[in-house]
């Protein structure tokens, strides 16, 4: 197994740390989520958000254990914790890191005066005042155009569109879904494509991800 592809669509997606917009989601306690993620069908892990309040901002923590095991041996692990904070849409202050098989990765940010200041990859990079992650609980990203790699520090070029109104089963249980589809900026050398499902009242229900050699990486709402 060539784990350089699946790091590769496994970073793409991670990167897409899902951050909970204050306007996402009513005011009142804790939440939590948790997905099964599988690869062709086979169990390799969870991924689980957790949602408080903090004052007048939201804080979410996100968690990702991947554990691809090939023969009798583990040929692939990712790990990854992230720590945000939203002040409204906009996100305030962000701390990630990410063990990718191996490589370690930090990326730090926090709101200034007038910017978004980013620190990873060893340099510091200035955004624009309010910025989102790939917050796929926050309907509202489906309309954006660029969107904040928490592994990375990059901020992607992004479209998003509707493919269509399906049937899906959720916890066992056939739902109706609305099915959008985010791709990165071929141009700009962003080969991303991730599908998204949302229930009628915008509850994301699943995520599906193809890697580069062709594999399907699924999320299953537990």
């Amino acid at each position: 197994m060539n784990s350089t592809f699946l790091r590769r669509s496994i970073s793409a997606l991670l990167a897409t740390l899902c951050v909970l917009p204050a306007s996402a989601v009513a005011p009142g306690p804790a939440r939590e989520w948790r997905f099964n993620v599988s690869l062709d069908g086979s169990p390799i892990g969870y991924h689980r958000f957790a949602l408080s309040e903090r004052g007048s901002a939201l804080e979410l923590h996100s968690e990702a254990r991947f554990s691809v095991k090939f023969l009798f041996f583990n040929a692939y692990r990712y790990v990854h914790d992230s720590q945000e904070s939203w002040r409204g849409n906009c996100l305030d202050k962000i701390d990630a890191r990410t063990d990718d098989n191996g490589s370690r990765q930090t990326v730090r940010g926090a709101m200034t005066a007038a910017r978004f200041v980013i620190s990873g990859s060893g340099r510091d990079t200035e955004l624009a005042p309010c910025v989102q992650t790939f917050a796929y609980w926050n309907p509202q990203i489906l309309g954006a155009t660029r969107l904040l790699n928490p592994q990375t520090g990059e901020y992607v070029p992004v479209r998003v569109d509707y493919v269509g109104a399906e049937s899906l089963r959720v916890r066992g249980t056939p739902q109706a879904s609305d099915h959008y589809r985010l791709t990165g900026d071929a141009s700009a050398g962003e080969n991303l494509r991730i599908d998204l499902w949302y229930s009628a009242n915008r509850e994301w229900l699943a995520l599906e991800s193809t890697t580069a050699d062709g594999r399907r990486l699924h999320y299953e709402l537990q």
